[in-house]
């Protein structure tokens, strides 16, 4: 078989440039979320922390993290869109039921979030400025030698109880949500504009789900050296605001995953029928 027409090549491929389109545009969102995220105390407003970044940074620094998120996140997409193609096709024929596409949307992005938990730690870090590391190696080499691999995997458990659920739910809502487009509503409007709608209700819905286990994740990222651990993390958080601490970053997480998924399924959507793959 030519290597460079296998499906899961070109789904692999579609992933990975529509999560590089995404993450460029929406990193700004990823970076507002986790400072509010990082302060304890007082809750600090979308509006605030892109003000305080803008006025020390420019507005270049709303993009801070970028590569780390871009080494992160174009051949970790490229890798749940290619193992999800695959599923698709040798489990259920390209047409799975509400049950299997959660179930496929699970397992594709569980092993993606696995291989690429040593990058989204350090992005969380370089978002947070609370490092000072000059290049993704730098703190690639950084942690390991003062935390070992160890560090490279903090807040593994709850990055998956985060998109593990987020895919599962985001596939089965985004397959069902399509079926009930009505077909004058297809014939009427570009394809493009029903992905993207549905998809954003998709990435509303399953973001809702999942927030807690995003806030304990950056509160388990950003620690260094204090041992802190899962239990520990839910108790600070809980010490620091309550319960409403749990839904800090909603707002901005929301419309980062939202519009982000969005985006990458109408361009994954678009690419793999162009590329030709079915």
């Amino acid at each position: 078989m030519d290597f460079a027409m296998n499906p899961v090549m070109k789904a692999f491929l579609a992933g990975s440039l529509s999560g590089t389109a995404s993450t460029l545009l929406f990193q700004p969102l990823d970076l507002v979320k986790t400072r509010v995220q990082q302060t304890s105390g007082p809750h600090t407003s979308m509006v605030r922390v892109i003000t305080g970044v803008v006025s020390q940074d420019s507005v270049r620094g709303l993009w801070r993290g970028l590569v780390p998120s871009l080494v992160r996140t174009v051949p970790g997409v490229g890798l749940y869109f290619s193992s999800m193609h695959h599923m698709k096709t040798s489990l259920c024929d390209g047409r799975p039921s509400a049950l299997q596409s959660a179930m496929i949307g699970c397992s594709a992005r569980a092993l993606a979030a696995s291989l690429m938990i040593p990058f989204t730690v350090i992005k969380t870090r370089f978002e947070s400025r609370a490092y000072n590391y000059s290049s993704t190696a730098h703190a690639l080499t950084s942690i390991l030698r003062n935390e070992g691999l160890r560090g490279l995997t903090k807040g593994l458990g709850p990055t998956l109880v985060r998109d593990v659920p987020f895919s599962g739910l985001y596939l089965m809502f985004y397959e069902q949500l399509k079926t009930l487009v009505p077909e004058e509503v297809t014939r009427t409007q570009t394809s493009s504009t029903v992905h993207f709608s549905c998809g954003l209700m998709a990435g509303l819905l399953a973001s809702l789900v999942t927030q807690p286990a995003d806030v304990i994740k950056t509160r388990l990222q950003l620690s260094s050296g204090s041992g802190l651990r899962l239990t520990g993390a839910v108790l600070e958080i809980y010490r620091d605001r309550g319960l409403g601490g749990f839904t800090t970053g909603l707002v901005p997480r929301s419309l980062r995953r939202t519009m982000m998924a969005a985006l990458a399924w109408t361009v994954y959507e678009r690419m793999i029928r162009s590329i030709g793959l079915k």
